[in-house]
């Protein structure tokens, strides 16, 4: 998709970050969430960078943010990725290119792991993150009920070749 910018995720961006949240929510694909928080809540939960959204004609088209695995000081330098493509913008490079700012902008905020938790069925996205260097960990079994159905998770992740991890 030509004509896209990557930019901080402000909270003025919200409404439409949370809209895009939602189509993610009503594939059934994305997360197990089953609602869109507040925006107080979402920030509240958030690492304060990197948040990013990508800009199609001054259009919030997708956004991208991660978010601490632990409040354990060990586990400072480790958060879970979250990217979400509006529908009328998927397949069109746009994932791309926020997965591959969010690694960029973590490493400059020293997060030394990145991690995605996906659905196996969910196969661009499984796909995505490979292309930019995540490797499959391992395969969480029945991790989750999702409409009274057990779900799996594939757990991805990506070492950062910058970050020092001391």
């Amino acid at each position: 998709m030509s004509g896209i910018r990557i930019r901080a995720l402000i909270s003025e961006d919200w409404e439409r970050v949370r809209s895009i949240y939602l189509e993610g929510i009503a594939t059934g694909q994305a997360t197990f969430e089953t609602r869109a928080p507040s925006w107080a809540e979402w920030d509240s939960t958030h690492l304060p960078a990197p948040r990013l959204v990508a800009n199609s004609e001054k259009h919030v088209v997708g956004w991208a943010a991660v978010n601490p695995v632990s409040s354990r000081a060990v586990y400072a330098g480790v958060a879970e990725v979250s990217v979400y493509v509006g529908n009328v913008s998927r397949n069109k490079g746009v994932g791309r290119e926020l997965l591959e700012s969010l690694v960029v902008e973590s490493e400059r905020n020293a997060i030394w792991t990145l991690q995605a938790s996906i659905f196996p069925e969910n196969v661009a996205s499984m796909a995505l993150h490979k292309s930019c260097g995540f490797r499959e960990v391992g395969r969480r079994e029945r991790i989750g009920k999702m409409n009274g159905v057990w779900r799996d998770t594939i757990l991805l992740e990506r070492r950062s070749k910058v970050v020092e991890c001391d």
